[in-house]
């Protein structure tokens, strides 16, 4: 299956959602007027779009409506698709991990999100790219977690450094760094606590693993990934604003995108914060974590349907 297609298939309940209530208007109004435009700005803040970022986008279209003296109703839909491409790209390559290697990735979110199993289809992908990868189990406090990567390790074949269950996260990490340094491993990947009950607490830990890193790997760049469950919607805004306070966030990852309507939090997120999407996840299978592509996701979101 083809990116685009798959991308488009995942997205299938966003769009039955958001391209449903859009052809409805296009199909109610015969002309390009403000009340037409204000339509669309409500469709976009019920398809999770967020009030913000919806004005935003319907500020942009009436704008262009007015300096290009847009009057057809196909001339609007490529206007909103290249309105939300724009939103959300934040530059050439930075939807991209970094090609610099070795490379460090800390991955940060709240349980629940997806985030060991999208650590192991990340790893996948780089695999595939042929680049190494070793997978450290950093969160020692959820029950089973070191076990869960241990499992995913095994099936796509990347070796995995994990400790017993309560132990300090930064000397799993210290033990993950010296294993890597004596393979001459590429990436690193760094599965971490998820909790934000104690954002004190969540700060040390985290500031701690990354010293470790800064001494024991000087010479590694460093990304840190923000796992977010799309499925949650706007509520999924506010843990990236926790996350934003106490980690210095270099890309987020949205997962279970195929299984919700609320897939216009990604363009949320990614107005609102200024933060680079990097991967996207469209199913359950391991291929099914797909780097972020800013225009190739705003064709799949509104041409997803054949009437469009």
């Amino acid at each position: 299956m083809s990116f685009f297609k798959k991308l488009s298939e995942g997205l299938k309940r966003t769009k039955e959602n958001m391209v449903a209530a859009f052809e409805d208007a296009f199909n109610t109004y015969t002309k390009v007027d403000d009340r037409f435009l204000e339509e669309l700005e409500d469709i976009l803040i019920m398809s999770d779009v967020g009030m913000d970022t919806a004005m935003k986008i319907s500020d942009r279209l009436k704008e262009s409506v007015k300096k290009n003296k847009i009057d057809d109703v196909e001339s609007v839909k490529k206007e909103v698709k290249s309105i939300t491409a724009e939103i959300l790209n934040k530059g050439e390559d930075a939807h991209k991990l970094s090609q610099e290697y070795p490379l460090v990735v800390m991955v940060i979110g709240v349980n629940g999100v997806g985030k060991t199993t999208s650590i192991a289809k990340i790893a996948n992908g780089l695999k595939k790219e042929g680049k190494t990868v070793q997978l450290v189990a950093a969160d020692t406090f959820r029950a089973a977690a070191a076990e869960q990567l241990q499992v995913w390790g095994e099936r796509i074949g990347v070796n995995v450094i994990k400790h017993k269950e309560g132990s300090d996260p930064a000397a799993v990490i210290f033990d993950g760094i010296q294993s890597a340094k004596a393979r001459g491993t590429d990436v690193i990947i760094c599965d971490t606590a998820g909790r934000l009950h104690n954002k004190k607490n969540l700060m040390t830990e985290l500031n701690k693993m990354n010293k470790i890193i800064d001494r024991e790997f000087p010479e590694a760049h460093k990304e840190t990934l923000l796992v977010i469950d799309g499925a949650t919607g706007q509520n999924g805004k506010s843990q990236v604003k926790e996350f934003k306070e106490i980690a210095d966030i270099t890309g987020i990852v949205l997962t279970k995108l195929d299984g919700t309507a609320k897939g216009g939090i990604v363009i949320s997120i990614s107005d609102e914060f200024d933060i680079p999407v990097k991967y996207i996840g469209v199913g359950e299978g391991v291929e099914d974590m797909q780097p972020f592509e800013p225009e190739a996701f705003a064709d799949a979101l509104f041409d997803g349907r054949e009437s469009w």
